[in-house]
């Protein structure tokens, strides 16, 4: 028997993600920002470490933006096989997509945040006044809960994001290189210490898909599989070899976490994605 969420629960629920991920960051992303100020040996960064630590401090206690890009919303939905939204009575036909925009437009209006979205990329670049449309992306599982995640994606950082296609042939050296030299290309312009997002495997679309959402993982829980885990550490530790620090002013801290997310390939490829995020690593979830 089918569950039914209503539809304004929906777009209450999305119009309060919103505003928590632009205030709020994370406990995990807290602590890793605490404990690269506690590791840290530049004093240069140090200070600055302790800036973004503060910055965190007052966004959350006086509800004001971590940053004044409030990002573009991406939504990633997990809606179960016995969910069904209804639609209000003046909305027939409306969806849980259309609910989605709903509650991204309510939130950047209620939550007095910028609105960053513009109609058409090249020949009408006007502002949409809603921060909509959202980027949504939703997958069918088992059940009868719905579990939506919503990333703030400021451009700074994804607009320093990478792709690229290699040979099967590729030693493993050769890709660890590549995705260290995306990250350090990032420089200042991502606003480091950077979240390193990587997805192998896939095809173009899925693996860029895969590189975002492993952005969704917790900082301080590793891929399952150990080979992976061990990559994210590797990169991690090769990323903060380079120096570039937090800023790009220099020192240890460059990166707070790498996160490898992998999935099957054609037999004649080995795509790989980075999608960089920066240290304001705003997302927040619920289920309903």
């Amino acid at each position: 028997m089918a569950r039914a969420v209503s539809y304004n629960c929906i777009v209450e629920a999305v119009e309060r993600l919103c505003i928590e991920a632009a205030h709020r960051l994370r406990p995990d992303v807290l602590a890793a920002l605490e404990a690269a100020l506690r590791r840290e040996s530049n004093p240069r960064a140090l200070e600055i470490l302790a800036i973004l630590l503060e910055n965190a401090r007052i966004a959350s206690s006086q509800m004001v933006p971590l940053c004044q890009d409030t990002g573009l919303a991406v939504v990633f939905v997990d809606m179960g096989t016995e969910v069904l939204v209804s639609a209000p009575a003046d909305r027939p036909g409306s969806t849980i997509l259309d609910a989605i925009q709903d509650g991204v437009r309510l939130g950047y209006q209620r939550g007095l945040l910028r609105k960053s979205v513009v109609a058409d990329p090249l020949y009408d670049r006007r502002n949409t006044g809603t921060n909509t449309p959202a980027i949504i992306h939703l997958t069918v599982m088992p059940g009868d809960k719905v579990k939506i995640s919503l990333m703030a994606k400021g451009t700074g950082c994804e607009n320093k994001s990478q792709f690229k296609v290699f040979n099967p042939t590729v030693q493993t050296s050769q890709i660890v290189e590549w995705i260290v030299s995306a990250a350090s290309a990032a420089g200042a312009d991502a606003c480091p210490p950077l979240i390193v997002g990587v997805g192998i495997g896939g095809d173009m679309e899925q693996c860029c898909l895969m590189a975002k959402k492993a952005l969704l993982r917790p900082l301080d829980q590793p891929n399952s599989d150990p080979r992976y885990a061990d990559l994210e550490q590797q990169l991690l530790t090769l990323i903060n070899d380079t120096g570039l620090g937090p800023q790009g002013m220099g020192g240890d801290t460059t990166a707070l976490a790498v996160l490898v997310e992998a999935g099957p390939c054609h037999i004649a490829s080995l795509p790989v994605a980075v999608n960089i995020e920066c240290h304001s690593h705003r997302h927040a979830s619920c289920t309903i």
